[in-house]
């Protein structure tokens, strides 16, 4: 059999309708769903098939968290569209506040199952308030659970287990990986939250990764390999719960470690999985490691200046060098 190429944004809509056909409880609301099928046509199919389960609302980021919140104390199974995760600035006491903590407060006695999706990353030329990666902030906030898939079949599995889990959860999305094909299998199948990826062996270096960042490790890898560098890809894919497991793994082969992320690089994910590695693998390394990051600036709208502030491939071959050649 033929194997299925899709976007990324196709896997997405059909992760969704899977889910409204399985559960009436699932349903999704946000800003401007409708008229364009989503503005990454993520939604697509569905107004059609759920014209009552797709909710348009007015431009309130705050009043859209609350009706997630609230609906899914009650039972229903919602997906938030943030738009753009620039904009969860704007419900930082309901998602953080309430939302993350209402479990724990009730001890335990109501459920919070929502999605919050949250479209991210820059390179498409956002400017600063449309173009930021802000899944530190997320898991710095004990409640909430932070996905961040890369290729099309991630996307799907993860969101499907991400409706299905008890707990809220932020879905990052890049925006420039809508339009990425890959192989999606047709089955209804979910990827385990907490559950990394090994997605190229290799022995002298481990390329830590997620989200845009996986595309510069696999080209860097290419590249790499012609000068007899055999590094390994591991697409992190759930930032929390980590699986710290398959990262020590790969270290423990490799005992090398560059973490590669589009957001800035101060307070980043890389910080925290690079003292993670120190408290737990410092044995293993045989080389200090490496972050590779966008500068600590706002995105600029320039395309020239955009393209200087966020990580390159070469960025990603210098790290390597830097800790193989030391």
């Amino acid at each position: 059999m033929a194997e299925r190429i899709m976007s990324a944004s196709a896997a997405l809509a059909e992760a969704l309708i899977e889910e409204m056909h399985r559960d009436q409880s699932v349903f999704i609301v946000g800003e401007d769903l409708t008229a364009h099928s989503g503005i990454f046509g993520q939604f697509k199919g569905i107004p059609e098939k759920y014209p009552d389960r797709i909710i348009d609302t007015p431009i309130s980021e705050a009043a859209i968290m609350g009706i997630g919140i609230g609906a899914s104390i009650t039972g229903m199974r919602p997906i938030v569209d943030i738009h753009f995760s620039d904009f969860i600035t704007c419900c930082m006491d309901e998602l953080c506040n309430q939302g993350a903590k209402i479990r724990y407060m009730f001890g335990g006695q109501v459920k919070l199952p929502f999605v919050l999706f949250c479209p991210d990353g820059a390179g498409l030329r956002g400017a600063a308030q449309h173009s930021q990666s802000l899944e530190a902030w997320m898991m710095h906030i004990p409640g909430l659970k932070v996905v961040v898939p890369s290729e099309a079949a991630d996307v799907k599995g993860l969101m499907k287990a991400s409706i299905r889990d008890d707990d809220p959860v932020v879905f990052f999305q890049h925006k420039k990986l809508f339009a990425k094909q890959g192989v999606v299998p047709e089955s209804d199948y979910q990827i385990p939250l907490g559950q990394a990826a090994v997605k190229r062996l290799g022995n002298d270096v481990s390329l830590l990764c997620y989200g845009a960042g996986y595309y510069l490790c696999q080209e860097a890898a290419v590249e790499l390999y012609s000068r007899d560098i055999d590094v390994e890809i591991v697409d992190i894919r759930t930032l929390k719960p980590l699986d710290i497991k398959t990262v020590a793994k790969s270290i423990q082969k490799t005992h090398r470690a560059v973490i590669v992320h589009e957001a800035c690089l101060t307070g980043g994910f890389g910080a925290e999985l690079a003292a993670l590695i120190q408290d737990e693998m410092f044995d293993d390394l045989d080389s200090p490691i490496k972050r590779v990051a966008a500068k600590d600036v706002p995105i600029p709208f320039s395309p020239p200046m955009e393209d200087f502030v966020l990580p390159s491939v070469s960025d990603v071959i210098s790290a390597v060098h830097s800790v193989v050649y030391r």
